[in-house]
This record gives structure tokens, sequence and C-alpha cells, in this order.
């Protein structure tokens, strides 16, 4: 007697609907990519649209007729929600979907630069760098998170980072040691919500937002009190110098964006690397992953759930507050107050988009980073389309992921739960 699979079992006693999220996604793409083709291709003048591959208009570039590409990349977004409409490649609906999404973007691309042109390094650089602090803000909290701890002071650990890389930066008249003081101020705020949200058991939600209010008031306070009234002896660090790697810095495009930087832009990427494989390869993953989706059995194996968050927690507090030290030294030569300006809430954000993994929180990091610089690049060029309206696209973004219609996106079981041992 033959033995059915789980997936056969699985697949005959589902219920069987026609609009699926996959069909649902393929309108969404055939119908943003007619949009794109009639709309972009008939607002885009007939002038080539030219992305030069060096940071002005001079050097090799790659060119198209701006109403051409709009139209051609509007079409490769309409065959990709066809082919997911039709269920022609379901094991490549992900990839199919990040096609019709990139086409969409490269139409409205074509759009804004025909008659003008756009400098791929200058805008791959600006992307990754505004989106530095993200990824290590997402990063934090994916380290939290999976081990059940909403991070939502974030924010104030940025502020924290940022106040101490300035501060002990300056005294001390080393890049370095601010870099270490921005991890400490981090780890400051951090080991405040652990206490308050393991230890006493808070809501994590709300001790979150009020170390935000509480970084915020005394980082304002302490500028005003000392910084302000003696900005060279206490807020003019030196900036994080940038390093070249000889041969690869030379690679187009590509090398003067990841050759050719600060420290800070190599150690979040190394992280993203490291975090990932620590949560999928080693001990210390299997363990933070079961604390998160189930601490009543991690006990049960021996697992120390508190002693696990309250470690995961400060490692989080740790990077999020080295992503702080890029505001001062790298970003600016100075701390101002409330300087964040919401960073903290991007990076929950970008978390969340992410999917509480680290490359999905990398590439949501850098989808926000693309969005600001994008709006800052049309804004300079005088393009019709609101700067407001790009800043908004990542967070409606968000929704639209929050909302399950790109994919399930579920916290870990545990999230935000205290644990109590019976």
């Amino acid at each position: 007697m033959s033995t059915a699979t789980v997936e056969e079992l699985t697949e005959a006693t589902a219920p069987v609907r026609f609009w699926d999220r996959e069909r649902r996604l393929g309108v969404a793409l055939v119908a943003l990519g007619v949009a794109a083709a009639a709309i972009f291709g008939t607002l885009a003048p007939g002038k080539t649209a030219r992305f030069t591959l060096s940071q002005d208009a001079t050097g090799a570039a790659l060119s198209i007729n701006g109403a051409f590409g709009a139209v051609l990349f509007g079409l490769v977004a309409v065959g990709a929600g066809a082919a997911l409409l039709a269920r022609v490649a379901r094991r490549w609906q992900t990839t199919l979907l990040v096609i019709g999404i990139l086409a969409f973007v490269l139409s409205f691309l074509c759009w804004q630069v025909a008659g003008k042109f756009m400098p791929l390094v200058d805008t791959a650089n600006g992307t990754l760098q505004v989106a530095l602090p993200l990824i290590l803000g997402a990063l934090a909290g994916v380290i939290g998170e999976r081990s059940g701890v909403v991070n939502v002071a974030i924010e104030g650990q940025f502020l924290f980072g940022a106040f101490f890389a300035a501060l002990i930066g300056t005294m001390a008249t080393s890049v370095w040691a601010g870099l270490i003081s921005a991890a400490v101020g981090g780890v400051i705020i951090a080991g405040m919500l652990a206490v308050m949200a393991i230890r006493f058991l808070v809501d994590q939600v709300v001790v979150g937002i009020v170390l935000n209010l509480f970084a915020t008031g005394v980082t304002g306070f302490l500028y005003e009190g000392l910084m302000q009234t003696n900005q060279k002896a206490y807020n003019q660090p030196p900036a994080l110098p940038t390093w070249s790697v000889p041969g690869l810095s030379s690679i187009p495009v590509i090398g003067p964006v990841l050759f050719n930087t600060n420290v800070l832009t190599w150690i979040a990427l190394a992280l993203v690397f490291i975090v990932h494989f620590g949560l999928t390869r080693t001990r210390w993953g299997l363990r933070t992953r079961a604390v998160g989706e189930h601490p009543t059995a991690a006990d049960t194996v021996g697992i120390r759930v508190r002693g696990l968050r309250y470690m995961n927690v400060l490692i989080g507090g740790a990077i999020a507050g080295a992503g702080g030290a890029y505001f001062t030294l790298v970003a600016t030569a100075s701390f101002q107050k409330n300087m964040t300006s919401g960073a903290g809430f991007i990076a929950l954000a970008a978390l969340i988009f992410g999917r509480w993994t680290p490359f999905g929180a990398l590439g949501a990091a850098l989808f926000f980073g693309f969005a600001q610089k994008l709006a800052t690049y049309l804004s300079a060029v005088g393009s019709p389309v609101p700067s407001q309206f790009l800043n908004m696209l990542p967070y409606l973004a968000t929704i639209i992921a929050v909302a399950g219609l790109v994919g399930r996106v579920r916290a870990p079981a545990a999230d935000g739960q205290p644990y109590v041992k019976s």
C-alpha cells in the first residue's frame, strides 16, 4: 500500500481558493505595470535618460530613451504579474515579485531622469549611508525580538550612542573611543529595558516608549548644560575615517560604495552575516529561537530563559548604540538635541518589514534609504513628484507587509510576553 506524503495530504484536504495570495499579487503587478507603461510612458519626454557609472555626469553611462524605457519596464512588470497570475513558475514567486517591483521603479526612473542624468555611484552610496543606522538598529531588534523581548527603545539607544560618541570622542580626541562609548551608551538603555521588562515584567512597549523619552530628556539636558557651554571641549568629535581597499575600490559602482567607505559600514554589513549565521547555525541561535517561540519548553530542557534574554537585549543595545555613532561621527561632526529624528522607529519598521530576519532587515533598511535618497535627488532636479510622497512609500510598504498582502509576516510567538517560571 502506498503512503501519501504530508504535502499530498495537505493539498487534498486544504480548500482550494482561486483568488489566493499569489494571484492577488499577480493582479497588483499587472495593474502597476499597465499604469507605469501608460502614465510614465506618456509623461516621459522623448529624451535620453542617462544613468552614469560615476558621481557626476562624466564617464560611462547606461542610456535609454525615457519614454521607451518607461513603457518597456512597465511591460516587464506586467509580464511578471501575468506569470504570477497564471502560476507558470510557483517556485519563483518571490523572484517574480522582486522583478515586477524593480521594473516598476525603473519605469518611474526613466520618466524622471529623461533629459537628465542620475549618478549611480552617488545614489548607491547615499542609499547605503542613509540605511546604515537603520541596519544596525534593525539588527538590534532582530536579536532582542527573536528571544521574546520587544525593543521599542531603539530610538533611545541611538540617542545615547550619538551623545556618548560625541562626548567621549571629543574628550579623548579619539574616534575609536567615541565608537566604543557609543556601544556602551546603547547598552545602558538596553540594560534598563532588560531589567524593567524581564525582571519586573513591565509592559515592554510601554517601557520602550518611556526609555525613548528618558533618553531625549537626559541628552537634551546634558547638551544644554555641558556641550552648548563649551563646544570645543565636549562636542567636536573627530570624524570616522574613510578607508579604501586597493584594487577593489576601482570596481565600477560597487567599488566606491563598498570598498571606499568608513569602517562602520563594514561593521554593519559584517554583522548582518554574523547574526544570520548565529541564528541559524549555532547553539546560541537555536536557543534564542526556542526562547522566542516557546520559552516554557526551552526552560524544561535546561535553557536559562531570562539569562539568555538579558544577554541578547544587551548585545542588541551595543549594536544599536554603534548605530547611533553614525549621527555624530559620520553624518555630522557634533551632537544636537533629538538629532536622530525618529530613526529608531524607522529601524523598528524595517525590522517588521524584513520579517524579523537579518537579511530581510538589511533589504528593508536599504529600501528606506533608497526612498529617502531618491526624494533628495528628485527635489534637486525639480521633479513634479512631491518629496513627501516618496518619503511616505516605505511606511506604506510596511503597512502592506504587516497586512500580509506580500507574504505571511509573523513575529516570534512569545515576542513581548514576559516569562514567569512556574
